[in-house]
């Protein structure tokens, strides 16, 4: 129970933020930090300091949705970081977003810190791919000086391009900024633009780099960065970073869970995140390449870094499970053309989905023996990176340590993908346990080079049973915020997708805004969005009418061809008053409409899904938001469509529990970009007859805000 001590930290904290910002209590903010205190303040520790998980089955977990305007950063911030720093845990926040991220490390967290009268300190967390290596830009710089510009240095053909001039004039201004003190080595902090290309060659991860054996080490921003967050109580990270520290088993770059209270915000994105962390994938051609080609390096990689021991004898071995791999992946390539119908309805080639994730035996056959051979591999590669870091440690290492820093990166890569290799086609080998939930597995056809490639896929259909064990069961506690937590008014979408505990608390906190001076309509003109073409005419017909007042107005569409069809049908006049997604960056159009709004013209954003969320256009900027039809998700997504499949076996129905309840929610986030700030008014107009006509329709209207609302 949260005792008085800590009841009174907030509430002084509170107030005083309040008072020194010049600013009025919020009733929605008080509610949700009334509510973060109760669940992190009832948390009982055992001896250890740790949480007593005998007494607590997810009380320890707080989920609260709160619009916008409720000042969910502060709410959670005043509440959690007095509490954490009595329990002497790390408070992590956690973001889908960088703006969001950005927001709370240079606003949000140096306003609390100055108002609240709160001490602590506060960094943020990056993955080592946001830093510069020192010792890959070394060698860089040493093999221009050796080989001149224009050289390939990859001894993979399918991962490096040839470094142009630009590219090395490029590594010596960092060289020389480093030098000079005016950059750390973070890529987010380069005054310009770095090219995907340009950084992969100077970035690395956690198994090309040699950690505290390397001799850059003192200097290596990476760790300079780590060591600040061992001395700050609260770190800010993003959802993509938590997911990678925790596929490692959790402390290996953010502090244990068991020492973690997390806040989780954006916490809807949370779940898809998590899918992609724990989903498996190879392409079949570029695998079979990098093998051909490490085969070919070994005999330069012994000449270098051969010991006469260890690393010699995993080396000989080397060749023949490399040549074994290569062989069962250019058998699987004629299977997967036999077994794989890729063409659609529509003549489309796009992926093959097995049904129910059942692989053909066939299939299964051959990746028992890929498992086999990348089970082998693997253990090679990394018998041989226990050497390697043995050697750099060691002060009389018969090899070079120059020689070992330039193989050490490339052993981890190797280590790398027979790894991801290993994991891919242990999943397709074994059939899913009976009663668990069934694995999605798919093959895509994908773009390679000039040519195509097999990209054979496998991953959950659900990330709630992973998360559930990973994190809510270890974490001391956690608090899931969002604008959009609930689907249909309820939280069943999120317990399902992100496995949050039945015990865990729930709370919606209401918004500050007064909907009732927002409209929303369907016009009797609105068609049926089942009926593409006649829809799509009554939206070309609508627009003009809808869209005549001048200021800012903002037309979501749920596809790029409705889009760009509706865009090419309006009169030149109308065309040259919109700006439609994909002409230009996202940014660069919201500057644009937002200077023309500024000079007291009119202007038309046309976007799809991602306009629909995170697009903040308050005041004039966005008086009327045209949503063209209802969101739901195309149904060619392989995750989606297996999980539909279980719930169908299952007697279930995929519409009612999942297409509908997923619409809803995106439908609440579409509408969320009205109203920005308290004193905003508007319309939505809703262009598809469905929400009225269809059985499901009323429960996706009283979903909605309150808005007045002028149905025809």
């Amino acid at each position: 129970m949260l005792n008085d001590k800590h009841k009174s930290a907030i509430q002084v904290a509170y107030s005083q933020f309040l008072s020194n910002r010049g600013l009025k209590a919020r009733y929605g903010q008080k509610l949700m930090v009334a509510a973060i205190a109760r669940t992190l303040g009832a948390i009982t520790q055992n001896a250890s300091g740790e949480r007593d998980a005998e007494k607590s089955d997810g009380e320890h977990i707080c989920v609260v949705e709160a619009g916008t305007g409720t000042g969910k950063t502060v709410s959670y911030l005043l509440a959690a970081i007095p509490l954490a720093q009595a329990q002497d845990k790390t408070l992590v926040i956690s973001t889908a977003t960088v703006a969001l991220q950005e927001q709370i490390i240079f606003k949000d967290l140096p306003e609390v810190a100055h108002h609240s009268g709160l001490k602590f300190e506060y960094s943020l967390a990056k993955g080592r791919g946001r830093y510069l290596c020192l010792s890959k830009l070394d060698q860089l710089l040493s093999s221009f000086s050796a080989s001149g510009t224009g050289v390939s240095l990859g001894l993979y053909e399918d991962e490096l391009p040839q470094v142009e001039a630009e590219s090395v004039a490029l590594y010596q201004k960092m060289t020389d900024s480093l030098a000079a003190g005016s950059w750390d080595g973070d890529r987010d902090n380069w005054p310009d633009t770095i090219e995907a290309d340009d950084w992969s060659r100077v970035t690395t991860d956690h198994r090309q780099c040699s950690g505290r054996r390397c001799p850059h080490v003192t200097n290596c921003s990476f760790f300079r960065a780590r060591e600040s967050l061992g001395k700050t109580q609260v770190i800010v990270a993003n959802h993509d970073l938590l997911l990678a520290d925790l596929a490692l088993g959790g402390g290996a770059i953010l502090p244990p869970p068991e020492e973690t209270i997390y806040v989780l915000d954006e916490a809807h994105h949370l779940p898809d995140k998590a899918l992609n962390h724990f989903s498996h994938h190879s392409r079949v051609g570029a695998s079979t390449g990098w093998l051909d080609q490490a085969n070919k390096a070994l005999g330069q990689m012994l000449g270098e870094i051969g010991d006469g021991a260890e690393l010699d004898r995993c080396a000989e071995q080397l060749p023949a499970v490399l040549t074994s791999a290569k062989q069962g992946l250019e058998q699987m390539w004629p299977l997967i053309e036999e077994l794989c119908e890729f063409e659609d309805e529509r003549g489309n080639t796009t992926r093959h989905r097995f049904e129910g994730g059942v692989v053909p035996d066939a299939m299964a056959q051959l990746a028992e023996k890929l498992r086999e051979d990348f089970d082998e591999l693997e253990s090679l590669f990394n018998k041989m990176l226990q050497t390697a870091q043995r050697m750099l440690e060691d002060a009389h290492s018969p090899v070079p340590i120059v020689d070992l820093e330039r193989w050490y990166p490339q052993l981890g890569s190797w280590y790398g993908r027979a790894e991801a290799n290993l994991q891919l086609w242990a999943n397709y080998a074994r059939p899913d346990a009976s009663g668990a939930l069934p694995q999605a597995r798919w093959v895509t056809l994908v773009d390679w080079g000039g040519s195509t490639d097999f990209e054979v896929c496998s991953s959950p259909i659900l990330a709630g049973k992973t998360l559930e064990y990973s994190l809510w069961r270890r974490c001391y506690g956690a608090v899931l915020t969002s604008a959009t937590l609930t689907a249909l008014g309820k939280f069943d979408r999120l317990r399902m997708r992100a496995g949050t505990p039945e015990n865990a608390s729930y709370q919606v906190v209401p918004s500050p805004f007064d909907f009732s001076r927002a409209t929303l309509q369907v016009p009797a003109s609105a068609v049926d969005a089942g009926k593409a073409d006649q829809h799509t005419d009554a939206v070309i017909d609508a627009l003009p009418d809808l869209l005549k007042d001048s200021g800012g107005s903002l037309v979501l569409f749920s596809s790029r061809r409705q889009m760009e069809t509706v865009y090419e049908a309006l009169p030149g006049t109308w065309r040259n008053r919109i700006l439609m997604q994909g002409q230009k960056s996202r940014q660069h159009l919201l500057d644009s409409h937002r200077e023309i709004i500024d000079g007291g013209g009119s202007s038309v954003l046309f976007g799809l899904a991602s306009f629909a969320e995170g697009v903040d256009l308050p005041g004039d900027y966005c008086r009327h938001v045209v949503i063209a039809k209802l969101p739901f998700a195309v149904p060619d997504d392989p995750i989606e469509a297996a999980l539909a499949e279980w719930i169908e076996a299952k007697g279930g129905n995929p519409f009612m529990q999942i297409t509908v309840p997923d619409a809803a929610l995106k439908l609440v986030q579409a509408c969320g970009r009205l109203l920005r700030a308290e004193g905003d008014t508007g319309t939505v107009t809703l262009l598809d007859r469905r929400v009225v006509s269809r059985r499901y329709g009323q429960a996706i209207l009283n979903s909605l805000p309150p808005f007045t609302r002028h149905i025809e």
